[in-house]
């Protein structure tokens, strides 16, 4: 009998390691041995810190003990029948949890290319969730592009928004070691969040227009009202983000008289399917991800700033817990 040894949440700020059996893989399956897992700070500490609203979605979605963990790159140990897409020995990355070993549908899982790491291919998720942010925007070449939030998300929001053609590109945090890494991941511009100059710093950037686009990027409800101070009259604000709780709105003052666009961005928004209307799903988004890694044609090895061996999972939810601002990528290493 199978076994893998994961990381479970079994309540609030109750991280442990786990051992459960395992089955073979079946049709359509394959078995992966982990290499790597990144902790996704956003969702994760969410879960992990219990800090959510009892009637909200989250409280239907992280249900204790819950099992966390979707950025998994491992190593296929075995295939099931009906499986051509991938094959033993290859190198993956999938929405696996933070476990030694994951069954996983093959049709779930990228293989790496041919020069890209395995650490580099652990941010496929979060780059698909960004992007997915950034094609609902519709950037137009030389729209102007205020991203608030400089966590992984938001460094990957601002590259993409720099490929679409934003100009500029205004990143904001409170952490000025955030903003050092977004001026070398797209952003044209950065500014401390929290004060009430922003949108006064953001109007002289742009002219005296305003941002045509802003992207949430924290899910801090109470964050959220001032991106409609940064947009222009008919302007959009993205919520990419997951938001924990509710947030205030003057509907009247802030959104309606100035025409302005609300978009929710989750990433179960992506389609389920190709079409000729809408071709980027998260297979072809992660797919891209992967290919402009091996372009170099984007950046993620400077946004690695942890790494923890899978038996002290604990303690990295516990730093991340105490301030996740002194950290971007923190990887769980399944080898050790």
């Amino acid at each position: 009998m199978l076994s893998t040894t994961r990381v479970v949440f079994r309540g609030p700020r109750q991280a442990s390691i786990e051992e459960v059996p395992l089955s073979k893989p079946g049709k359509g399956q394959v078995l992966i041995r982990s290499i790597c897992s990144l902790i996704s700070t956003g969702t994760e500490l969410t879960a992990y810190s219990g800090d959510f609203p009892p009637d909200s979605v989250w409280a239907r979605y992280v249900r204790y003990p819950w099992v966390p963990g979707y950025s998994n790159v491992g190593e296929v140990i075995a295939c099931g029948p009906e499986v051509d897409t991938v094959h033993e020995g290859q190198h993956v990355v999938s929405y696996g949890p933070h476990a030694s070993l994951v069954l996983q549908d093959a049709s779930g899982t990228w293989p790496i290319p041919n020069g890209v790491s395995d650490e580099q291919a652990s941010f496929m998720v979060l780059s698909t969730i960004a992007l997915g942010g950034v094609r609902l925007a519709q950037i137009a070449f030389g729209e102007a592009i205020v991203v608030v939030g400089a966590g992984l998300v938001g460094q990957f929001a601002m590259q993409y928004a720099r490929f679409s053609g934003g100009w500029p590109v205004i990143a904001i945090d409170l952490a000025e070691s955030r903003l050092a890494t977004a001026r070398t991941h797209g952003a044209t511009h950065t500014l401390v969040g929290g004060r009430p100059e922003s949108a006064d710093e953001i109007r002289a950037l742009t002219k005296g227009r305003l941002a045509d686009i802003a992207i949430d990027a924290t899910g801090n409800p109470q964050v959220i009202p001032s991106l409609f101070r940064f947009v222009r009259r008919r302007g959009r604000v993205i919520l990419l983000g997951s938001p924990r709780g509710k947030t205030e709105v003057d509907f009247h003052d802030q959104v309606h008289t100035l025409g302005l666009q609300i978009i929710g961005a989750h990433n179960s928004v992506h389609p389920v399917h190709e079409t000729p209307y809408n071709v980027w799903t998260q297979t072809r988004d992660g797919e891209l991800f992967l290919d402009l890694l091996a372009a170099k044609q984007i950046i993620v090895s400077d946004l690695i700033t942890h790494r923890y061996p899978w038996r002290e999972a604990p303690a990295a939810y516990d730093m991340l817990l105490s301030d996740r601002t002194q950290a971007m990528g923190v990887l769980l290493d399944w080898q050790c």
